[in-house]
């Protein structure tokens, strides 16, 4: 059975302990680290969970979810009022601001709104927010949110978008200098080394323990665990799940994240679905979880859902391991021996590498000869998001904060997507038809068929549901989400 377990988390934990010295922190300083730097700190451009861990922190957002998931209002003063199937009323509390000054009213939500859906933006966000049609002012504390249909988890939408400022987002330098209204606002960003954010003084809410965050990247995982280790920093994201004993605390709390394989439908090797069945088929998904995850990880059902997400089809599970009929298949296809490339990333998701390596071994071990490509994160997602030249499988790992079909299903299956790799007309009909259904019942029989569908054709090698993993120092005391935020103002320091 094809494994490959990281040799060198260990090698470079060694040799980085050896010239990381410790740092005498400042009491109410930390500093975290992060797999990938942001490609961007303009909350609306991006579709990258780098910034997400920044941003979540400088922008707010009308609705929040509690520490169980639940949906409640964020600036919002309450639930929103659904005036009619196209149409929903959020107020806000009077005398807002944000960091530099500018109102945060009404006005400054309609600007959003038109901010995220102008086409010159050409957000990579557009897909979780298709359904946005507009919004108007009705007065200074009340907005309404139009969308172009029915869209039953518009509120669920709106902690995913974050509030600009009207003024300076439209400054050349917003992507690199954000001004937002959060708990913490931004201080400065040394490309290539770290982000720093400062407590808000005049933060509205309760003061934060932590009055200063620096944010550094460190690709690699055993570094940064010795960083860790060598007590020059205080958190640390994607923890290797076999150290989780090594460090001075661990923390790990069932993630949002799905690592997949997309499989391009539409050319090469993968347009033969026996062949896209084999790549499923040749994996070993139990395996994968155990040896390479330490158990921090499930076999993913057969769907990019968790069990617990709206749209998931119970009757629908994983493909089996069964090399040898992935085998029968590829000869079926006349595929045997055939090539096939597969485009990764390494240190942004937890084992990214990894996992891209692993399978690229199961899948030789069929008769295939594999070509992994793995790229920097800004080039790897330049090709995830390039449409015109696909690969014939790339590696992504799916977040879905909405816990509803709907993000997943228009990223990742819709054709329309900004990462799909097929062009069935059946999935973009059912995911556009249940995203503005009102009728849950419905709507739960849509995204089934696109579930069976999708499954069929295996437009995906389907793998796993990973754990957040964490680092901890000894002096930071703080309980992941499980919504996977990593929220400054609700971590303390000893």
């Amino acid at each position: 059975m094809p494994t490959r377990l990281t040799e060198t988390a260990g090698a470079a934990l060694l040799s980085a302990t050896l010239v990381l010295m410790p740092v005498c922190a400042l009491a109410d300083a930390i500093t975290i680290v992060l797999g990938a730097e942001p490609t961007t700190l303009d909350p609306h451009a991006a579709d990258d969970g780098a910034e997400k861990a920044v941003n979540d922190n400088v922008f707010e957002t009308l609705m929040a979810r509690d520490v169980d998931g639940n949906l409640v209002p964020g600036l919002a003063t309450g639930e929103p009022v659904q005036i009619d199937e196209t149409t929903w009323e959020f107020t806000i509390p009077a005398g807002l601001t944000f960091h530099n000054g500018e109102p945060l009213d009404a006005a400054a939500i309609v600007h959003s709104v038109e901010r995220m859906i102008d086409p010159d933006l050409n957000s990579e966000q557009l897909s979780y927010f298709s359904t946005l049609a507009g919004a108007e002012a009705v007065d200074a504390t009340t907005v309404r949110i139009l969308t172009d249909g029915p869209d039953p988890i518009l509120p669920a939408r709106m902690y995913y978008f974050m509030i600009v400022p009207p003024v300076a987002s439209e400054a050349e330098d917003f992507a690199s200098n954000p001004v937002g209204s959060g708990p913490y606002e931004f201080v400065s960003w040394d490309r290539g080394n770290e982000i720093v954010l400062a407590a808000d003084p005049d933060w509205r809410g309760e003061a934060p323990d932590v009055t200063e965050v620096t944010y550094r990247f460190i690709e690699e995982s055993g570094t940064r665990m010795a960083a860790l280790m060598a007590g020059e920093v205080d958190l640390i994201t994607n923890l290797l799940p076999e150290f989780t004993d090594q460090v001075p605390a661990s923390a790990s709390m069932r993630g949002l994240e799905h690592p997949t394989v997309i499989l391009n439908t539409n050319g090469g090797i993968t347009a033969d679905k026996r062949v896209r069945q084999a790549l499923n088929l040749a994996v070993d998904k139990e395996a994968l979880a155990s040896a390479l995850f330490e158990g921090q990880a499930q076999v993913e059902q057969g769907q990019l859902l968790g069990t617990t997400y709206f749209g998931f089809n119970e009757e629908v599970g994983p493909y089996p391991y069964d090399p040898e009929r992935a085998k029968a298949l590829l000869e079926e296809a006349g595929a045997a021996g055939g090539d096939i490339t597969l485009v990764g990333t390494s240190g942004r998701w937890l084992k990214d590498r990894e996992v891209t390596e692993v399978v690229a071994g199961y899948w030789s071990a069929v008769g295939l000869n594999v070509d992994v490509q793995i790229f920097e994160f800004d080039e790897y997602l330049q090709r995830l998001f390039d449409k015109e030249n696909r690969a014939d499988a790339i590696f992504v790992v799916s977040g879905n904060e909405l816990l509803d079909a709907d993000r997943s299903f228009s990223a990742y299956y819709a054709p329309s997507g900004f990462g799909s790799s097929n062009s069935f007309e059946e999935l973009e009909t059912w995911i556009t038809q249940a995203r503005s259904e009102t009728d849950p019942e419905a709507r739960q029989a849509l995204y089934e068929q696109a579930v069976e569908f999708a499954h069929e054709e295996a437009i995906l090698t389907f793998l796993l549901n990973i754990n957040n993993v964490y680092g901890l120092s000894e002096r930071l005391d703080w309980q992941p989400r499980v919504d996977g935020k990593m929220f400054v103002s609700t971590m303390t320091v000893d």
